[in-house]
């Protein structure tokens, strides 16, 4: 086996994507971002949509980039957001443009399935929360409005599945991107055929699952002439990027919860099999795939949504602030003045979110804050809290105990919010990668290759090659009684 070897992971999101070489050398991992690019929703015939072809080119882009630069890879590996696929007609054809998850067809779909067959009974079959953008929803609103691509086609791929296809001929649905789907059976793993036929729709649309580390296939004959490289394989990673990020967290044992944080934080934890049971379904967690057999236990939680729109709307108002300044802003004012609570439906797209956290302070009897500083302390504070509350009921239900807490991607770099989270849940939390994505996804490809071959060795790969901060929490009786009246305070407000 050689020393060095060089992987080239595309990680896609639903506004951007880039390609990065990851080099591994000697059991340490070093990354390269190659190239970046816009990802926008097409908007046509009153329909949305994501334009996969112009991110195959995107990724052909890179592929050629590699060849100019004189770096011979030796695989590739694609992830993006869950949910959203592509219809594959008979002939290998691909039938449309992958339909947005951002599309209002499917509002008020998940009350009429229900009347199939209960909400409680899918949740018991799948594991999965109710999210009326599911493709579960996507499949029976495509079929209420006699799409014609549902009805000519012989397969749906999921987004990377179906860049993967474009690259290599072979159609395989990954594992973690179909468990986004609320059509997998999370207990054996495969598609369930009676969610299927509810919706009167063939079961036979999907291939088997195909688990993540898998190679796929080599790049097609016309993609190594055209890029100018040599046959290479397509790995089968962790194909949501919410799952390879969970593969970077550097943890040492199994008794930690992770935060994959950014404009949206995901809470949760791995377990070996998944967590359906009457507390789960009332809490709306939900059961997705994770990498080694392992379930991602998590909860859905509105992270710097708030804030991001907060200073869109300052900077509309001639008031733009840097991210130290906001820092600095919320350092100086006092602690857990406003509670709210982040995922109130009120904050989901709201005109003015200024306006929105004031309404919300109204009606949960408390003062409005009175500046711009005291609004971002309210944001994070309330994060914070929020954090503390999914934890505990997390640690209801994990089969082990819960000592520490990583805190991935964007988010890891907010030493800010790193502190009051670890204030607020009181045990420690440890801050990065920032660049948990791209890591999984490089790293499950050298799982692919047989260059690590397990999960426990990537994250010594990982431990070895990224720097991490520790924050530890206040233990102060005084602070302690704080948090639990703000933590009670938080508990009213949902449990209302």
């Amino acid at each position: 086996m050689k020393n060095t070897y060089n992987f080239l992971a595309f990680d896609i999101g639903a506004t951007s994507g880039r390609s990065i070489i990851g080099k591994l050398e000697n059991g340490k991992l070093t990354l390269e971002e190659l190239t970046r690019f816009d990802n926008k929703i097409q908007f046509i015939q009153d329909k949305y949509y994501w334009n996969i072809f112009s991110l195959f080119e995107e990724l052909k882009n890179s592929l050629k980039k590699t060849s100019s630069l004189g770096v011979e890879i030796d695989s590739v590996g694609i992830d993006t957001w869950g949910v959203d696929f592509v219809y594959v007609a008979e002939d290998g054809s691909i039938l449309n443009l992958p339909r947005s998850y951002r599309d209002p067809y499917t509002d008020g779909i998940p009350e009429e399935y229900f009347s199939l067959i209960s909400k409680k009974e899918v949740y018991d079959l799948t594991g999965i929360q109710t999210m009326n953008f599911n493709s579960l929803f996507q499949l029976y609103a495509a079929k209420k409005e006699n799409s014609s691509a549902l009805a000519h086609a012989k397969n749906i791929l999921f987004v990377p599945d179906a860049l993967s296809y474009l690259l290599t001929g072979k159609k395989v649905i990954e594992y973690t991107i179909a468990s986004t789907s609320q059509l997998l059976n999370a207990r054996t793993k495969e598609f369930e055929p009676a969610l299927f036929e509810k919706a009167d729709i063939s079961s036979s649309l999907v291939n088997k699952v195909t688990m993540p580390g898998s190679i796929i296939g080599n790049t097609a004959q016309y993609i190594t002439k055209e890029c100018n490289i040599k046959d290479t394989p397509v790995v089968a990673v962790a194909g949501h990027d919410t799952a390879s990020a969970v593969v970077a967290v550097p943890a040492k044992d199994e008794n930690f919860a992770y935060l994959s944080s950014g404009t949206w934080s995901l809470m949760g934890i791995e377990t070996k099999e998944p967590i359906i049971n009457e507390e789960s379904f009332n809490l709306n967690f939900t059961n997705e795939g994770g990498v080694d057999g392992t379930i991602r236990f998590l909860k859905n939680i509105t992270g710097m949504w708030l804030l991001e729109q907060c200073r869109k709307e300052w900077e509309a108002q001639g008031k733009p602030y840097s991210y130290p300044e906001i820092v600095e802003m919320a350092k100086s004012e006092k602690e857990l003045q406003f509670i709210i609570d982040p995922d109130d439906a009120s904050f989901a797209n709201p005109d003015c979110m200024e306006k929105a956290i004031s309404e919300f302070c109204i009606k949960t009897n408390q003062e409005c804050p009175k500046d711009h500083a005291q609004y971002v302390r309210c944001i994070f504070d309330s994060l914070a809290i929020k954090y503390r509350y999914v934890l505990a009921k997390l640690q209801e239900v994990a089969p082990f105990s819960i000592n520490k807490l990583h805190v991935i991607g964007g988010g890891a770099q907010n030493k800010l919010l790193n502190q009051l989270t670890a204030d607020a849940i009181g045990i420690p939390v440890v801050a990065g990668p920032v660049e948990a994505t791209a890591i999984g996804n490089i790293m499950m490809q050298a799982k692919g290759l047989g260059v690590v071959n397990s999960l426990q060795e990537i994250r010594t790969v990982i431990n070895n090659s990224v720097s991490t901060e520790t924050f530890l929490p206040k233990t102060s009786d005084e602070w302690k009684k704080q948090i639990e009246q703000a933590t009670s305070f938080l508990s009213n407000i949902i449990n209302k």
